[in-house]
């Protein structure tokens, strides 16, 4: 993905197939070392997440490591050259299978593989380079603006708010108006609670798929009536008054090519509603709570420079990165291997589940000195972060990453700068830990009144 004029880039996160690192020859390595099963069997006794259990395997046995839940090993994979590899170097040996969010997205470009996938990306990527992000400035600014007033309303009146709720409407309003070309009215968003409701209820749902789909079968249905009626605003030529959406993009592909049914439109836009809004909330919810543990970056980054200037920008970003480090869009990316390779050494079979573990790799000491302390200069000095492009991939690296990592850094820094200067979220109480579902989220609400910030 191209970087976009005005994002200060940060070396090695979009990530491109062909990069520099050691590759593999079938059948010529060692075996992979595995976990003792006591380390499973306790973490199974003791009910805990499996980002626990991924971590001691890390740390007892390194950075591609076995273990076993099932009959057959999984491999993690932490080390940043594997990670290179697995997904930069070798995307054909370590391929997708059915995506955890397929019952919500279906077909959509995140799930979709081989062929279909190659099609769908091609469509998307221009409106996510440098160029086509241009076109949706303005209604991210304008989606900024609209909660930046909201904000000065809770600031007179003394209200307090969930400061989580706040990063997810402003999150929905964003891409809602890239999308449609309407900024988000309060019936969309009643009925788009649907898509979060869904996205939390997946990890613990039946393996059965039609008895998960009837486990969420109302909010489903919930999700398909906004699409369809995007769909058909955007067929009949309607345009919002921002203009044509990416709706219309889609709606217009269908003219030329037949594989974009009505449904896969449909999956296209709950998958670009999905990811676009989901992750950048939780970045953002993230972000305000180290904030709160550690005001100092607030007035580091707005002491960089002036207002405007490329400097703030550059130092807000470096806020972003670095909550995106400590808890990176997607936590665990799963690959499956479709034939024999040798990874960092060692043989891979044929058929092997692969883990490929972002929260840990951003949390290895030998990576990231202090690795959980916040310190958004790993940012902006010299030599602060790893130069390696596989130890930092919060929206994973290859040709599968995240088609809107520019859009998601835009909003989000677009936001900070509407926000930061003038509203200080005072918390009545915080979280106490995290959720470790398809992102990794704060498990519990973030109540806030806002105070004026040090210094006005």
């Amino acid at each position: 993905m191209e970087t976009e004029a005005g994002l200060a880039p940060v070396p090695g996160v979009p990530g491109v197939p062909g990069v520099p690192g050691v590759s593999g020859v079938p059948g010529t390595g060692r075996p992979v070392p595995e976990a003792e099963p006591g380390l499973v069997a306790g973490w199974r006794s003791g009910g805990g997440e499996l980002v626990e259990l991924l971590a001691q395997v890390r740390e007892r046995v390194g950075g591609v490591a076995a273990f076993r839940i099932g009959p057959a090993p999984t491999v993690l994979v932490t080390d940043p050259t594997a990670v290179q590899h697995v997904l930069a170097r070798h995307p054909e040996r370590y391929v997708k299978r059915s995506h955890r969010a397929r019952l919500l997205i279906g077909d959509g470009v995140m799930a979709a593989t081989g062929e279909a996938w190659k099609r769908q990306r091609r469509l998307l990527q221009s409106q996510f380079t440098g160029t086509g992000m241009r076109r949706y400035e303005q209604r991210i600014t304008a989606a900024a603006r609209t909660t930046a007033e909201r904000w000065d309303g809770y600031a007179r009146t003394g209200e307090t708010f969930d400061v989580g709720r706040e990063m997810h409407r402003f999150a929905l309003d964003a891409i809602w108006r890239s999308l449609t070309g309407h900024p988000l009215d309060d019936r969309t968003e009643r009925e788009l609670t649907a898509v979060e409701a869904v996205a939390s209820a997946i990890p613990t749902l039946p393996a059965d798929i039609s008895e998960a789909q009837d486990a969420v079968a109302a909010d489903l249905a919930r999700i398909d009536a906004v699409a369809r009626r995007a769909i058909e605003a955007a067929r009949s030529g309607a345009a919002g008054p921002d203009g044509p959406g990416l709706v219309h993009v889609l709606t217009d592909a269908a003219t030329e090519r037949p594989e974009y049914t009505d449904r896969l439109i449909r999956d296209e836009l709950v998958t670009l509603l999905a990811a676009g809004h989901e992750t950048t909330a939780t970045t953002l919810s993230w972000l305000y709570l180290l904030l709160d543990r550690h005001p100092a970056a607030r007035e580091q980054a707005l002491a960089a420079g002036a207002e405007g200037t490329p400097q703030r920008r550059q130092a807000i970003q470096a806020l972003v990165h670095e909550t995106l480090r400590l808890y990176p869009s997607a936590w665990l990316l799963p690959r499956h291997a479709a034939e024999a390779d040798t990874l960092a050494g060692h043989t891979i079979e044929a058929g092997t589940d692969i883990l490929v573990c972002p929260y840990l790799t951003h949390r290895d000491p030998e990576l990231w000195p202090e690795p959980e302390h916040f310190d958004p200069r790993r940012f902006t000095a010299p030599d602060g972060r790893p130069a390696h492009p596989g130890a930092y991939f919060p929206f994973g690296i290859g040709p599968r990453a995240c088609l809107g990592l520019q859009f998601a850094l835009r909003e989000s820094t677009v936001l900070l700068e509407h926000l930061l200067p003038f509203h200080t979220p005072a918390f009545s109480s915080t979280p106490a830990g995290a959720k470790y579902g398809i992102t990794v989220r704060p498990d519990g609400p973030a109540p806030a009144t806002l105070v004026p910030p040090p210094g006005s």
